[in-house]
Formats: C-alpha cells, structure tokens, sequence
C-alpha cells in the first residue's frame, strides 16, 4: 500500500514537472535558461526517487522470493529410497559403451575414407602418365584433332562420373553410421 501511494506521488510529481516545464518555456528570456535548469534538476532527482523505489522492490520481491524457496525446502520431507535421489549407472555405462562403439566405427570409417582417397590420388598419377603417354602416340600416329577432341571429351566425363561415385559413396557411408549406430 505505501508503494503504491509513493508510485502515484512520484507520478503527480511528474506529471506537475511537464506543466513546470511548459511555463518555464513561457518566462522571459532572461530567467528562462535558469528555470529551464531548475525543473530538469527536479525531473533528474524524481527519476533517482523513482529508481530508488524500484530497487526496493526488487529487493523486497528476491528477499520473499527466497524465504518461500527456504519454506518449501524445509517443509518437504525426504524418504531413504526416493526415486528422485538415485542414480541410473546403467543406463550411463550403456549410453558409454555405444558412444565409445560408435567412436570406433568412425575412426574405422574415416581410416577406410583416408585409404580410398589415397587409392583414387594413386590411380589419378596413373592415369594422368597413361594420358600423357597416349597423347604422345598419337601425335606420332598423326591422329585426327577430331579424335583427339573426343578423347578428351570423354576425359571430361568420366572425371563427372568420378565426382558422383564419390558422392555417392559418402552418402551411403554416412547413412550407414546414422542407421547402424
């Protein structure tokens, strides 16, 4: 009750300062400057008033805050088995078991990846000497550039159909670890 009737006297304080503030606007130009300084020291205290008012509250809504915390804890009664104070070990040793299994799988997993590509970098050094090579012997043929075109046409492609068996294998090891673990 005396918060409320301090908050409705800070609020006519205010709502008096917004009518000062208009009449100081219609003083002389002389005193004007001055009254103009005075009410905005005013509103500056009122706005301290009113900050001060609200940290008493907060202070007072935390401080009931914890003595209803502190009643509910010393009115609840505790039983030697409850459920709420015992501990699932295991579920937590069989939650680890997978973790730790799933971690194996995918240490095995980006080993094979890592394998793979290294293949794939392997065979790419080879075909690219093949290549070479093929091109060598057939500008000793005297091959037509019509032909040459095509090979590398059909290069091109079959770098496209690498990329996808690539991608495609990726999915499916990843489908494999998100359905197998």
């Amino acid at each position: 009750v005396v918060e409320n009737e301090i908050q409705a006297r800070i609020d006519n304080i205010f709502s008096n300062l917004e009518r000062l503030e208009i009449l100081s606007s219609k003083e002389p130009p002389n005193k004007r400057q001055n009254a103009k300084l005075r009410v905005d020291q005013l509103k500056y205290d009122v706005q301290h008033l009113q900050t001060a008012l609200r940290n008493f509250q907060h202070r007072r809504y935390v401080r009931e805050q914890q003595e209803r915390q502190r009643e509910e804890l010393l009115a609840r009664t505790f039983t030697t088995n409850d459920s709420d104070t015992t501990i699932p070990i295991d579920e937590t040793l069989q939650f680890n078991e997978s973790l730790q299994n799933a971690h194996r799988g995918m240490d095995d997993l980006i080993g094979s990846g890592t394998n793979i590509l290294q293949g794939l970098r392997d065979q790419r050094v080879t075909l690219k000497g093949t290549h070479k090579k093929i091109l060598d012997v057939a500008n000793m043929l005297g091959l037509s550039n019509t032909v040459m075109r095509l090979i590398e046409k059909r290069a091109f492609q079959d770098k496209y159909f690498m990329i996808g068996g690539m991608v495609l294998t990726c999915v499916v090891m990843f489908l494999v670890v998100q359905y197998l673990t």
